[in-house]
């Protein structure tokens, strides 16, 4: 009798969840899109969805990926042939919506069903990431019977056509695995340029048949993972090199297509003619001095080893290398580095000096350019496109190559105006390495700070760029170098949600954005991120305070932290605020002088510490 009411209640339970539904009210779209009305009635999506395709064959890529996609937020669709009395519909148009160019699409619910539309199979995979976030946060991980959504009119493009992530893998090496879910996330939210980051000092992650040592030396050094990135011990001497590795053939040929599946190109670097300890390491013949470079444990600045310009043979094994490398990756676009080179071993090379004399050159400026002029020529009879970092826009290579500014926006508003394409990717605010929250209370980084407000800020056409110079500017990206990132989740606590906001600014019309809409849409997105198995990072508590004068003993002050739904408490009489505290509910009248400290807390957790002011 026991064992049967048993059956009974877990039958009613089970039925209960078989059968959860749910409606959909707001819609947190990011990136924005360029036009989004929501109407009055709605249409339920049930779980076992009939799905059309017009145009599509159903065994593109995209539409094996959608319907993997579904069966994954548990619902169960089947495809038909007919397009009346279906739920979703896909359609590849017939004839071309200009308006909507190669990435852009239209998405409609309407009562009778789910209709989404594109000229490309890219714009299509774009129209479904907009439709996924419609759906319940937590859909990827509850079984919904009926999901009830509102009716709605979408009409969207990109701003910029590129809107890009970087991964740095030479400080520290990931797996491929966590290579795949950064693409994933990078996917998520439109974003569709990959900058894999693939050799440094540090290591050599490429596979190299040709050049066999790059892998057995240049891609290993002295394991100090367990110690903090600065205060590595060095490496002692006959210690084994054990912690690296690098990527094999087949895994990259493999990434390449997994990333085009979801409308992303990955672009390679091979860093020259500095930051090159990896490779001479491995061949120290290519070096100034042909003494071997030991690969660096920590920090290592400034970078001094510097390969041999007046070296032929050094040419040749870079093209050789990028011979091999074109062979996995088919990206218009081949990073090829060019910045922080230090030419104090070139000053005292005869090689090098010699070199400047025959080719007529002033000094190693201009044998840098010389050089990297070699590589973009053989790129270029390769039927390729080379990007450098904003050192090369000094005349070192032609004005087909493209201009990555990261040492600040007017770097790359002179190489625009210069008549270079550029890509902006300012330290100011796209450094993903740089701490996000106060760094008291926030794992250790390389410094600086670049809030999710802040990042947010960004734009790559400053404000009254004229149209002329706009057109050479590609769009942005985000750039997540390594140091001090030695895990997967801490790689995306860093990425997450900053990189919510790069999609937003490179994707979004600039008069679409807003800020206080945008923090908002991060809150239903974290929820979505973690039932998708992404760490991140809350956001800053730091208060921020807007004072205005009332009179001369009177302040006005409005207190707000970044992160929306944070509760302040807080004291003026310089007790320590607790929960029991006074909780702020708007701007307060304070004299001159308040010793004011506040306790913010977010989810029921106190965050950070206390912080204290003066108001003045």
């Amino acid at each position: 009798m026991k064992k049967y009411c048993l059956l009974v209640i877990l039958a009613a339970v089970l039925g209960t969840s078989c059968h959860r539904s749910v409606t959909v009210t707001n819609l947190n779209i990011i990136p924005e899109p360029v036009f989004q009305v929501q109407k009055e009635g709605s249409y339920t999506l049930k779980d076992n969805p009939a799905i059309s395709m017009v145009n599509l064959g159903q065994n593109s890529s995209t539409a094996r990926y959608i319907m993997k996609s579904l069966r994954h937020a548990h619902l169960r669709p089947t495809l038909v042939s007919s397009t009346e009395n279906n739920d979703i519909e896909l359609i590849l148009n017939d004839t071309v919506n200009s308006e909507l160019g190669d990435e852009g699409y239209l998405l409609e619910v309407r009562s009778t069903g789910i209709r989404m539309s594109a000229n490309t199979e890219t714009g299509l995979f774009y129209a479904y990431q907009t439709f996924i976030q419609m759906l319940p946060t937590d859909v990827v991980k509850t079984s919904y019977h009926a999901i009830t959504l509102p009716e709605c009119t979408i009409l969207d493009y990109p701003r910029f056509s590129w809107r890009g992530a970087h991964l740095d893998v030479c400080r520290h090496f990931f797996p491929i695995k966590f290579v795949k879910k950064y693409i994933d996330v990078m996917a998520m939210y439109k974003l569709n340029k990959f900058h894999f980051h693939l050799t440094d000092d540090h290591g050599w992650r490429l596979p190299s048949e040709k050049y066999p040592r790059l892998n057995t030396v240049g891609s290993w050094r002295v394991d100090r993972d367990d110690q903090p990135w600065g205060q590595a011990e060095p490496a002692q001497e006959g210690e084994r090199t054990t912690y690296g590795g690098f990527y094999s053939r087949e895994e990259l040929v493999d990434l390449v297509q997994y990333a085009a599946n979801r409308g992303i190109e990955i672009i390679p670097e091979i860093e020259m003619p500095g930051h090159t300890c990896a490779l001479l390491a491995s061949y120290p013949q290519l070096s100034c001095d042909g003494q071997p470079c030991e690969i660096p444990i920590g920090p290592y600045w400034p970078p001094k080893d510097i390969v041999c310009a007046g070296n032929d043979s050094t040419l040749i094994v870079f093209k050789d290398l990028l011979d091999e490398m074109l062979e996995i990756f088919p990206s218009k676009y081949i990073h090829i580095g060019g910045d922080e080179a230090v030419w104090d071993k070139w000053k005292q090379c005869p090689r090098c000096q010699r070199r400047i004399r025959t080719e007529h050159l002033r000094d190693e400026a201009e044998l840098q350019g010389w050089f990297m002029r070699q590589i973009e020529d053989h790129l270029a009879s390769r039927g390729r496109t080379v990007i450098g970092w904003d050192e090369v826009d000094d005349g070192s290579l032609s004005s087909n190559a493209v201009v990555m500014a990261w040492r600040g926006v007017q770097n790359g508003m002179t190489a625009a105006r210069d008549g270079s394409k550029v890509i902006m990717c300012p330290t100011s605010h796209c450094y993903l390495d740089y701490y996000q929250a106060d760094s008291r209370y926030q794992p250790a980084s390389i410094g600086g700070l670049i809030t999710l407000s802040k990042a947010y800020e960004f734009d790559p056409v400053p404000m009254g760029t004229n149209s002329h110079i706009a057109a050479n500017i590609l769009g942005g990206q985000c750039n997540l170098w390594t140091e001090y990132i030695n895990t997967p989740s801490h790689a995306e606590y860093m990425l997450l949600p900053r990189m919510l906001a790069i999609s937003e600014k490179l994707w979004s019309q600039q008069e679409a954005t807003d800020w206080n809409h945008f923090r908002r849409k991060v809150e239903d997105h974290k929820n979505r991120l973690s039932a998708k198995g992404y760490n991140y990072c809350e956001g800053s508590f730091t208060p921020q305070f807007k004072v205005r004068k009332i009179d001369d003993h009177t302040m006005n002050v409005a207190i707000e932290t970044e992160v929306p739904n944070t509760y302040i408490f807080y004291t003026t009489d310089m007790s320590t605020p607790t929960r029991q505290s006074a909780i702020y509910l708007g701007p307060i009248n304070l004299e001159r002088g308040t010793h004011i400290k506040i306790l913010p807390v977010y989810n029921d957790i106190e965050r950070d510490s206390i912080y204290e002011y003066v108001i003045k």
